[in-house]
């Protein structure tokens, strides 16, 4: 396979996985942290990071508006609840050391 199209494939499942997430609203960062170990927050800051490799100046909220689909804040007030006390203690226990 050439690179062209391994990049075009990739693209295509990013956008497949963003698009995923995003009618997944039931579904808490928490819980994503606690099972896979990254969230929506986490694949944000990756693209940011991306766009920064490339010489790109993409803010925080921006790349979380990219893969949220609207602004972050806007998310949250309408989808994220309060996490419980069992998925704290998880998100304690499996916290990523970035």
């Amino acid at each position: 396979m050439d690179e062209k199209t391994k990049t075009e494939l990739e693209a295509a499942a990013f956008r497949r996985l963003v698009s995923h997430l995003r009618g997944r609203t039931d579904v808490q960062n928490i819980d994503m942290m606690n099972l896979a170990g990254f969230c929506r927050n986490c694949l944000s800051n990756w693209y940011q990071e991306a766009a920064a490799e490339k010489g790109l100046d993409l803010g925080k909220e921006d790349a979380r508006e990219i893969v949220y689909g609207m602004p972050y804040s806007e998310w949250k007030e309408k989808y994220q609840t309060e996490a419980s006390d069992a998925q704290k203690a998880a998100f304690e226990v499996n916290k990523p050391q970035h």
